[in-house]
């Protein structure tokens, strides 16, 4: 029989079940169907014609081949004087009556041994509780899934470091529970902030089904909680979650309202202008060949002018909607007269004569719904604000008002296909028919 070496250690392979490599004076190395491979050894304490015994000294190769074989002849000599090194391991006490070298030699054993192996499982287990812990995990989603898919990310960040890590940073992943996830916005409604208490909810809820993708927990207490229990409420402060906006669009598109005016509410929820903006635009004020809306400023809340940026399916729904328009110089011309735009009720009766199943709402809340998401998907705040056509006040809103084109150019490209998305995602697809020239030819 040849002795092991570290050679052959580092090549053995587990198997489908378990088997044994022999060292020599008993001890050995056992290979478990999973990959562990664990230093054992078998002895007969009393010598020859007494009961076998095995006890175990832990994994290669946090044991080295030189360990295990110091292991093993510590362990001889214990049994050579009647002593059992697996009764010393399981913790029973040494015998009063031995004679004092024997006892100094239990001793040694356990202090050497005993305590050590010990240590080793107890540091181990604390390692692994420290990487499951909710602020470890954290920095690893961040750092995983949160990063690498947002272009600006900080947002999420400051909800993290603000009220979620302060609050459960040092709980186990498997340890959090509904109550914990509503005692974090409940403390910040009390802020007066129910919508960030919101994004809070919805940034935990894909924390956890990150940890439960990781299989680090089963559960995810986040996701156990509606929106409408921690944000609930005026139609005002409405913003419809990823599956509403696909439930609502599809809703749109297999309705028979007027293609037009399923273009325009499309075009809303992309372009996050006022509904009198959209339906009063002129075809003069857009430059489809840049894919850019110049809105003047005496048609603005803000009497200032605002510059659009129109992601690519923007584009080709204003190419459709100059087809349909008939030469009219509006975008949206009223069906009684190409010379005035639709009524500004006509929207929103379309909307109430929908048969969907969406929390009240009124076309208003397209912008914020579409703030809501940017804002938790990580993107600059001041590009959003931007889009909106929101004022910044003092310094800092001069120097931005010429700022962000193209990251405002690039998020609401990100935004139309994000909305696209959601609007294939329900059971079966639905046609939306081809925008733009594809659809005036057809």
């Amino acid at each position: 029989m040849m002795a092991l070496s570290d050679t052959k250690l580092r090549n053995l392979k587990p198997a489908g079940k378990a088997y044994q490599e022999a060292d020599d004076g008993g001890l050995f190395i056992e290979v478990l169907p999973g990959g562990a491979k664990v230093w054992r050894m078998r002895y007969r304490n009393g010598g020859r014609g007494t009961k076998q015994e095995k006890v175990t000294l832990g994994n290669y190769p946090a044991y080295s081949l030189v360990d295990a074989r110091t292991w093993r002849d510590d362990c001889k000599a214990l049994a050579g004087r009647g002593l059992s090194p697996m009764a010393l391991k399981r913790g029973d006490s040494i015998p009063k009556d031995l004679p004092p070298a024997a006892k100094e030699l239990a001793q040694f054993f356990i202090r050497n041994w005993c305590m050590k192996a010990m240590a080793k499982v107890k540091a181990k287990e604390d390692a692994s509780r420290e990487a499951d812990t909710v602020e470890a995990f954290t920095l690893r989603w961040y750092a995983e899934i949160v990063e690498p898919a947002n272009s600006n990310p900080r947002n999420i960040k400051r909800i993290l470091d603000k009220d979620v890590i302060p609050a459960i940073g040092a709980r186990q992943i498997t340890d959090v529970t509904v109550t914990d996830i509503l005692a974090i916005t409940d403390k910040i409604k009390n802020r007066g902030a129910d919508q960030m208490a919101l994004q809070t909810r919805n940034v935990l809820k894909r924390l956890f089904a990150y940890a439960i993708a990781r299989e680090k927990t089963q559960f995810n207490p986040a996701a156990a909680i509606e929106a409408k229990f921690i944000a609930q409420a005026r139609s005002r402060d409405v913003a419809l979650p990823p599956e509403e906006v696909g439930k609502l669009l599809r809703a749109i598109y297999q309705s028979s309202m007027k293609r037009a005016h399923k273009l325009a509410l499309h075009l809303l929820i992309l372009c996050m202008v006022r509904k009198s903006e959209l339906i009063e635009a002129k075809w003069e004020e857009l430059d489809l060949e840049k894919g850019e809306w110049a809105i003047p400023g005496e048609r603005m809340k803000k009497d200032k002018p605002h510059l659009v940026s129109l992601s690519r399916q923007a584009v080709a729904m204003f190419e459709e909607l100059k087809a349909l328009a008939s030469d009219s110089e509006w975008v949206f011309p009223s069906s009684h007269s190409l010379k005035q735009p639709i009524a500004k009720s006509t929207l929103n009766v379309a909307v109430r004569a929908l048969a969907v199943d969406v929390r009240d709402f009124v076309i208003h809340d397209f912008r914020r719904t579409a703030s809501t998401h940017l804002h938790e998907a990580g993107f600059n705040s001041d590009w959003i604000e931007k889009c909106l056509a929101h004022e910044t006040k003092g310094i800092r809103g001069v120097y931005n008002r010429a700022q962000y084109a193209g990251q405002r150019r690039e998020m609401l490209q990100w935004w139309a296909d994000f909305v696209d998305g959601q609007i294939q995602n329900g059971r079966g697809k639905v046609i939306i028919g081809p925008f733009g020239k594809a659809y005036a030819a057809s």
